[in-house]
């Protein structure tokens, strides 16, 4: 598929509304837009972790050609190489026959600095002025990926599957250049239902959140195993449920010091889009703990009941701060699960992730925005 190339990205300042939440409050939120991103502070300890003055930028969109939902998940950004990987929604095959495709996107970046004609910008962030954005077909042994972190000298994949025998999901790392190698595909002999977020840990074990939601797409058959957590060591083969109870478990993170996990619940989302109401749209908390030289979760509570729609990610910056993925845009929370504030996206937030320049790239289906901050994302180095 041919590259496409955005130039001549603009730097637009980002409004924050103050918003009072309390009974009785005046205070009301205006609609978000659909052009700009806007930021709904609740709390003044959002004011450190946007600044007084926050940008944003779109850096592509198909909402005016195909709108095709080509940014929808994954969300990798590699340093070494300056691009970004995402994963689209399911598209619709050209074949009515067929079943829906996703594809892969790569977005390789150019960057300049913020103000080019001042005296000094060695305190200025270098923000993204150009992007070569290529659209590629997953290998045939990757169905349907989904969620991915950064992994060794490339990126692992959530796979979540797709119909016939052979067409199990799991773990598959990716090497720049090279074919998908599949680390893990079943719990014993009984397939996973469809892998859908992933995250490494400084040992290097993998832990991943597995759901039935690739059924209920009708991409998957019938689960044969629980909706459940895994742990994965890939130095001795272990694997391990760490986490069951959950409806639908999606996003996963850790925070800085990886003594707490957070899942996301997406109990509560329909096959249309629609919210199946009372059920969950909660982020759970847990406790890591090693017992017997192997870790455990423990203490499972909730964290946050988000305002809007289902928690489809999770991801903490360096300070412990918890984003959310909403149907109103990214949510932040403190890690005592005080509600900050929210980066309000027309649309919702299907995932986000973090640059090198103390940004945040927010997935929106048919939009990739581009948000800077004054605190860095919650890289973890990758393992050897």
């Amino acid at each position: 598929m041919a590259a496409v190339t955005q130039t001549e990205i603009q730097v637009e300042n980002t409004r924050i509304e103050v918003v009072d939440l309390r009974p009785g409050s005046s205070s009301k939120p205006s609609p978000a837009r659909s052009d700009i991103l806007t930021i709904k502070q609740y709390h003044p300890d959002l004011t450190p972790i946007v600044g007084p003055s926050p940008t944003h930028s779109l850096l592509l969109s198909s909402a005016s050609s195909s709108r095709n939902p080509f940014f929808h998940n994954a969300c990798v950004y590699l340093p070494q190489d300056e691009e970004l990987y995402l994963t689209s929604n399911l598209l619709q095959s050209t074949s009515s026959s067929k079943l829906p495709i996703i594809l892969i996107s790569k977005v390789a970046f150019q960057r300049s600095p913020t103000a080019p004609n001042s005296a000094d910008t060695s305190s200025s962030p270098l923000q993204i002025s150009a992007a070569e954005w290529m659209k590629l077909r997953p290998p045939g042994v990757m169905s349907m990926p989904a969620g991915a972190t950064a992994y060794k000298d490339g990126i692992l994949y959530c796979s979540q599957g797709a119909l016939g025998i052979l067409a199990s999901g799991g773990l598959f790392y990716m090497k720049s250049g090279k074919p998908p190698v599949p680390l893990v595909t079943a719990y014993g002999d009984r397939p996973f239902n469809s892998p859908q977020h992933v995250v490494v840990d400084r040992t290097g074990a993998i832990w991943f959140t597995d759901s039935s939601s690739g059924f209920e797409a009708e991409i998957r058959p019938p689960p044969r195993l629980p909706n459940q957590v895994y742990r994965f060591d890939s130095s001795t083969g272990s694997l391990r449920v760490v986490a069951n109870g959950l409806e639908m478990p999606s996003g996963i993170c850790f925070s800085p010091d990886e003594e707490t996990m957070y899942i996301t619940d997406l109990g509560a989302a329909k096959k249309d889009g629609t919210l199946n109401l009372p059920r969950e749209t909660v982020v759970h908390a847990y406790d890591v703990l090693t017992r017997a030289g192997e870790p455990f979760l423990a203490h499972k509570r909730v964290f946050a009941f988000v305002m809007k729609g289902v928690p489809r990610a999770v991801r903490c910056d360096g300070l412990g701060n918890v984003y959310v993925a909403c149907g109103d845009g990214v949510e932040i929370w403190s890690p005592g699960g005080r509600l900050l504030g929210v980066v309000e996206v027309s649309g919702g937030c299907s995932n986000l992730g973090f640059g090198k320049e103390r940004e945040m790239f927010v997935c929106a289906d048919e939009s990739l925005w581009r948000v800077q901050l004054q605190v860095a994302g919650d890289h973890v180095m990758a393992v050897e």
